[in-house]
């Protein structure tokens, strides 16, 4: 179908809302920019923490005298915001299901700007010993609270407003978000570290991009506050009013979507988490490689999953969201097998291959979930069984993934790095054998 053939359907939809006196559908390019425009800035903020945690944040806010403890400690502080991102997901959640997706969305986006711009202010632990430690992982909970309530909200605003048939290809706007915002993030550090010198970059530089954020936050606030309601929750509420604790609903009414969903997506977070932040910092501590080289094959290989993520969402919509999910998860586990060999080949060139195949895994995984969570709920209660869903999944598979990684490579290398990768694949194609979408999506 065409984008022309799109605009039909949404102008036919729109017209039989109008008839029902629901709420109008969406113009189309405005629902697909405000879903990538927002994740995009949100994948901005969570993942400049993340690079600055691989490549700075040891050494000025947790100093020790060995560098892997800096190192482990950074990523401890990465975990802050898997915790805080369920606590978000129930709070965004509880307000998506009972006022609107739209306000609760630009709510989840000023938290989590405001929470990634202030980290550009803050002081080092050699200024203001340890309160400086404490003030960056306060900003990080901030940040996992905000994008606890946003990929929820962004996938529903995507597929509550797709045409029949096109709920896949959708519900792949908000994921592409992650891509992109990955690309804005290590592409800023590696103009940074080109244009400056070592010393500079780590006693002002890295402050650039968490400031830079500013000006992203205020572009998915312009673009989201032009949204209309989605037609989904408007014949929601005309059914019947809104739970009156969405949480307690899913918990009791959808206990295997919401268990089975949390694990489903564990994998997609090990693959992301090892492949991103893990690597970065094993790549230029224990390899050795330049950090400006190591982020260039990082750039290149990103590429892969927006590839991975396209291609499954387009694949989702001629079969199914979860047959797609299957295969990815299958996938990843000779993704973690190859880990070791190529990883410690020696060459540069190898390690671009490992990272585009795993980074076009994690698309594959990542892609199909903004239509295939929400499908497992109805729409009283889907922002926060897809919110929650999201969230835990990503406490067990990314929260402690890069230190616990950082240990395994300490004691035995990159082998058992990469068995507890194929592990993760494993325990996400188990659990989503028994999952079924609802007839009602």
């Amino acid at each position: 179908m065409s984008s022309a053939g799109v605009s039909e359907d949404v102008a036919t939809e729109n017209r039989a809302a109008g008839a029902a006196g629901e709420a109008p559908v969406n113009p189309t390019g405005r629902v697909l920019g405000a879903s990538l425009t927002g994740t995009a800035v949100e994948f901005y903020d969570f993942y400049i923490y993340a690079t600055a945690a691989a490549l700075v944040f040891g050494p000025l806010f947790f100093p020790s005298h060995n560098p892997s403890l800096q190192l482990l400690a950074a990523y401890a502080s990465l975990g802050v915001a898997f915790i805080a991102r369920p606590i978000g997901a129930v709070a965004f959640g509880h307000f998506g299901d009972k006022i609107g997706r739209k306000s609760t969305l630009v709510a989840s986006l000023l938290i989590m700007g405001g929470s990634t711009v202030a980290i550009g202010f803050l002081p080092t632990y050699e200024t203001a010993g340890w309160l400086a430690p404490v003030l960056l992982c306060l900003m990080r909970f901030g940040q996992g609270f905000g994008l606890g309530g946003e990929w929820g909200g962004a996938a529903l605003l995507a597929v509550e407003n797709a045409p029949r048939g096109w709920k896949g290809r959708f519900g792949m706007f908000p994921q592409l978000g992650a891509p992109v915002g990955f690309i804005a993030a290590n592409g800023l550090f590696l103009l940074l570290g080109l244009a400056l010198s070592q010393d500079d970059f780590v006693r002002w530089g890295w402050r650039i991009p968490f400031v830079l954020s500013a000006v992203l936050v205020f572009l998915g606030l312009w673009v989201r506050t032009r949204l209309a309601e989605t037609p989904a929750f408007a014949r929601a509420l005309q059914e019947a009013p809104p739970e009156r604790v969405p949480l307690a609903a899913v918990v009791r009414q959808h206990p295997r979507a919401l268990i089975g969903g949390t694990f489903a997506v564990v994998s997609c977070f090990a693959l992301f988490y090892l492949s991103t932040a893990f690597i970065l910092g094993y790549g230029t501590t224990t390899l050795g490689y330049g950090r400006e080289a190591f982020l260039q094959v990082m750039l290149g290989a990103i590429l892969f999953m927006a590839v991975g993520i396209v291609l499954a969402g387009v694949w989702s919509d001629f079969a199914n969201p979860r047959l797609v999910l299957m295969t990815a998860c299958i996938l990843t586990v000779p993704a973690g097998l190859l880990m070791a060999p190529m990883l410690g080949s020696g060459s540069l060139f190898a390690i671009f291959l490992y990272l585009s195949l795993a980074l076009f895994v994690m698309g594959l995984v990542y892609g199909p979930l903004g239509a295939f969570l929400p499908s497992l709920f109805p729409a009283r209660v889907r922002y926060t069984g897809a919110s929650m869903t999201f969230n835990i999944g990503g406490i067990i598979g990314g929260s402690l993934t890069p230190m616990i990684a950082q240990v395994l490579a300490a004691k035995g290398g990159l082998m058992p790095v990469g068995l507890y990768l194929a592990a993760a694949g494993v325990i996400s194609l188990v659990a989503l054998i028994p999952l079924k979408p609802l007839a009602e999506n």
